[in-house]
C-alpha cells in the first residue's frame, strides 16, 4: 500500500494532483491548511480514499482536528499541529500520538518538511505542498503491517 501525505496547500492544487497522477497512491492524508483543497481533491479522484484533519486556516470546517486512522496494521496520529505548539517544539505531538498508541506522527503547520524517529515512533511534516520555493509531501510504503519505506519527496 503506497501512501502520500499532504499538507498546507493553500489553495495551490496543481502539485497534489501531480503527485497523485504521478505516483498512483492507494490513499492519501491532507493535515490542513486548506481542508478544501483535500475535499476537491476526493471529488477529482473518486476511487482514491482521502482522510483529512483541519488547521488553523480551516477555522469554520467541521473536518476534525486530529484522526488516528490504522492501515494495515499501521496506526497514525494526524494533526495539523497549530493546537500542539509545533512551531515552539513537537513534544506535545509527540506525547499526544503516543497516547494515541500510534505508530506514526504526522503534522504540518510550519511549512517546514522534516522526519524523524522518537522512542520507535515514526514522527513526519510533509513540509508544505503549497508554499514555498520548493513544495514537498511526504510517502510511505507499507507491506503486510509494516512501514517498509518511508521519507519526503519534492513535488
Amino acid at each position: 500500500m503506497k501512501l502520500i501525505v499532504f499538507s498546507d496547500s493553500h489553495r495551490e492544487l496543481d502539485h497534489m494532483r501531480d503527485v497523485i497522477e504521478r505516483e498512483k497512491p492507494d490513499y492519501v492524508f491532507h493535515l490542513g491548511d486548506h481542508d478544501a483543497d483535500a475535499e476537491i481533491i476526493s471529488h477529482e479522484f473518486q476511487t482514491l480514499p482521502v482522510a483529512m484533519v483541519r488547521g488553523n486556516c480551516d477555522r469554520w470546517s467541521d473536518t476534525p482536528e486530529t484522526l488516528t486512522p490504522v492501515l494495515d496494521g499501521v496506526r497514525f496520529f494526524l494533526c495539523h499541529g497549530h493546537t500542539y505548539g509545533v512551531k515552539r517544539g513537537i513534544s506535545t505531538a509527540v506525547y499526544a500520538a503516543m497516547e494515541q498508541e500510534a505508530d506514526v506522527l504526522l503534522y504540518g503547520h510550519t511549512h517546514f518538511a522534516e522526519q524523524d524517529e522518537v522512542n520507535g515512533l515514526m514522527i513526519l511534516n510533509p513540509g508544505s505542498c503549497g508554499c514555498g520555493s520548493q513544495p514537498s509531501y511526504g510517502f510511505f510504503l507499507i507491506e503486510n503491517g509494516a512501514i517498509t519505506d518511508w521519507g519526503l519527496r519534492r513535488c
